[in-house]
């Protein structure tokens, strides 16, 4: 299967690196000018839970601009959420035949988010891995064994269980969300509770030493539930996903502590965290901020942290 990773950020270089090693034909799209800026290497320091260990230098092809007619079967498109709308309109003419698997956090209704792609030919999936561009230039994160998909309420379409099958067939374990937006929005108010504190101390590796400030977070992640609620969220459908903010804290804290100190996984995507200047947590905590506001939900702890994100840094 021929597939196009849709800029070169950490989630596409590291599924584009394992979609290859599967046998995929894989390129990236990058903006013009920065082929040459970027190199035709990426260095990696994987930790692939797979069972495989992605340390080397592994060469990539490039392309910069993008035709209707290409013959791409796969669009990877995974952005921070507030860069979705730009990059959906750039490859709504430019989609062609292809099957545009959006892989990322959404906080918009996933439909509007996506503007004129054509849904018929979207698949609706999540990351289940992270890391970071280290100063060296070497990408090193943790990849995990599985991905989730999801849809918006109706059964996979033909396109969609065949990007099921790509993954499956590289070594990924498939998990199924059927209340996908419920799903995505739930991941994005967990996302704004921890960043919600990290950004006040600094960043979330810095919020996983200290367990008042760990507690803070978990409690700002359970008032954001009513948010979900608010949202028309069945927040029964995910009550997994919600029981870290909902059991009591004296047990959740000391756990979580525990696994961020403990366990590859949490803690490489904590570390991955730790510049104090990051963009992505403050956009997070803004936007779950405006919608609080916009539906009339009170939501204290991060309303009290918004001196932090409220505004760029200037020092």
């Amino acid at each position: 299967m021929k597939i196009l990773m849709f800029g070169r950020g950490v989630i596409a270089a590291m599924y584009g690196w394992a979609l290859e090693r599967a046998g995929h034909d894989v390129e990236f799209y990058v903006r013009p000018g920065r082929a040459a800026e970027y190199g035709e290497s990426i260095d990696l320091d994987l930790r692939d839970l797979r069972g495989r260990r992605g340390a080397e230098t592994w060469p990539v092809r490039y392309r910069e601009e993008l035709e209707p007619g290409h013959e791409f079967d796969l669009i990877v498109l995974s952005v921070q959420h507030y860069r979705l709308p730009e990059a959906a309109a750039f490859l709504a003419p430019r989609a062609g035949k292809a099957t545009v698997l959006v892989f990322g956090n959404i906080w918009s209704e996933p439909l509007a988010a996506i503007g004129d792609l054509p849904v018929e030919q979207v698949a609706w999936g999540f990351p289940q891995g992270g890391g970071g561009f280290g100063e060296d230039g070497v990408l090193r994160g943790m990849l995990m064994p599985l991905a989730v998909f999801g849809t918006l309420g109706e059964p996979p379409t033909e396109r969609e269980r065949v990007v099921r099958q790509v993954f499956r067939d590289a070594g990924f374990r498939v998990r199924e969300r059927p209340d996908f937006r419920g799903w995505l929005w739930v991941h994005f108010i967990s996302d704004a509770g921890l960043h919600s504190q990290g950004v006040r101390v600094g960043s979330l590796s810095s919020l996983a030493r200290s367990r008042s400030d760990l507690r803070e977070a978990l409690l700002a992640g359970r008032e954001l539930v009513r948010l979900l609620e608010a949202r028309g969220v069945d927040v029964r459908q995910h009550r997994g996903a919600l029981l870290l903010f909902r059991a009591p804290t004296w047990l959740t804290v000391p756990v979580l502590g525990w696994l961020l100190a403990r366990f590859p996984p949490a803690r490489v995507n904590l570390e991955a965290h730790s510049d104090p200047d990051a963009r992505e947590p403050r956009e997070i905590c803004r936007d779950v901020l405006a919608e609080a506001r916009r539906l009339g939900v009170t939501v204290p702890r991060l309303e009290a942290a918004e001196p932090y994100f409220g505004l760029e840094r200037t020092e």
